[in-house]
């Protein structure tokens, strides 16, 4: 959602699965990594940089740290903040800009008409309260992983997962079962333009180890992850599947290293993951073929 924290881990237990929103600064490639379209809107461009430079650790920004964090002119961040100010997205106290709750209709508009979200929540609540940890439902958008639907249990992580926590899609369980689903094209276009940082000891960020990695979460329809995004967490995702069997989406669980071990994760987490992954699969195959919206 907009101006929803990123983090460098995943709620791999409590909640992700870094630290610093990244920043889309204006002037990007289109988001199919093609040319910019000749239609393109430059000012419509701004405006979201400007409300994606806001995150749960920069909650109040000035013109400077807003013109620096988006790569805009000062002139041409102050002209978007006023913008934004005098519709009600935004708002100012002394030299300090913030966003406003308004801005959550934007995020709310995507999450409303988002099938597997709505559809998981339920099933997410009803299986952390099974297993008494916290169990997410993720998304790629682009070469991030975003959290979409969550049920927290015990907090274990150091930072806060919420709807909308961006993570690198790497070091986590979903993203593994996200990335081990896309074609292999893309999967090449994904692994050469992003960049892998050792967040643990236990991170692997050499790409033949982890396309090898992929290659048997693909196979066995699972990923479990031991302390890569963050020491003390690990995880264990499954896919989601749209009624045409396309991976759209995936679940996962995490626990404390020292509470629950990771034959625990395989033995006990993963066959009610399963299950519940098939309940939301069943139910998202109804929804669109009785005529709802599809989902992407």
């Amino acid at each position: 959602m907009p101006g929803g924290g990123t983090g460098h881990r995943e709620d791999e237990a409590d909640g992700p699965e870094g630290s610093g929103t990244a920043v889309g600064r204006p002037g990007r490639r289109a988001a199919d990594g093609g040319a910019r379209r000749t239609d393109f809107v430059q000012s419509l461009d701004r405006g979201l940089a400007v409300i994606r430079c806001f995150s749960s650790e920069h909650p109040s920004l000035t013109l400077s740290e807003v013109a620096e964090r988006t790569g805009l002119t000062r002139a041409a961040a102050r002209r978007v903040l006023l913008t934004l100010q005098e519709l009600g997205y935004v708002g100012s106290s002394g030299r300090q800009f913030s966003l406003r709750p308004r801005v959550l209709a934007l995020g709310y508009a995507y999450l409303s008409s988002f099938s597997v979200a709505q559809i998981a929540q339920p099933h997410l609540e009803d299986l952390a309260e099974e297993l008494h940890e916290s169990c997410s439902v993720s998304v790629l958008d682009g070469d991030d992983l975003v959290y979409v639907a969550r049920a927290s249990a015990n907090r274990i992580m150091t930072i806060a997962l919420t709807v909308g926590t961006r993570l690198p899609p790497y070091p986590t369980s979903m993203g593994r079962v996200l990335l081990a689903h896309l074609p292999e094209s893309e999967l090449d276009a994904h692994l050469s333009r992003t960049t892998r940082r050792r967040l643990t000891d236990h991170t692997v960020v050499d790409e033949q180890e982890l396309r090898a990695l992929l290659a048997t979460v693909r196979s066995q329809g699972w990923a479990a992850v031991d302390q890569e995004l963050e020491a003390g967490v690990r995880s264990i995702a499954v896919p989601i599947r749209d009624g045409s069997r396309k991976v759209v989406a995936a679940i996962n669980a995490s626990a404390h290293a020292a509470r629950v071990p990771m034959r625990t994760l395989e033995k006990q987490f993963l066959p009610r993951l399963l299950d519940c992954a098939r309940q939301i699969d069943s139910e998202l195959a109804t929804r669109l073929s009785s005529g709802a919206r599809s989902i992407m």
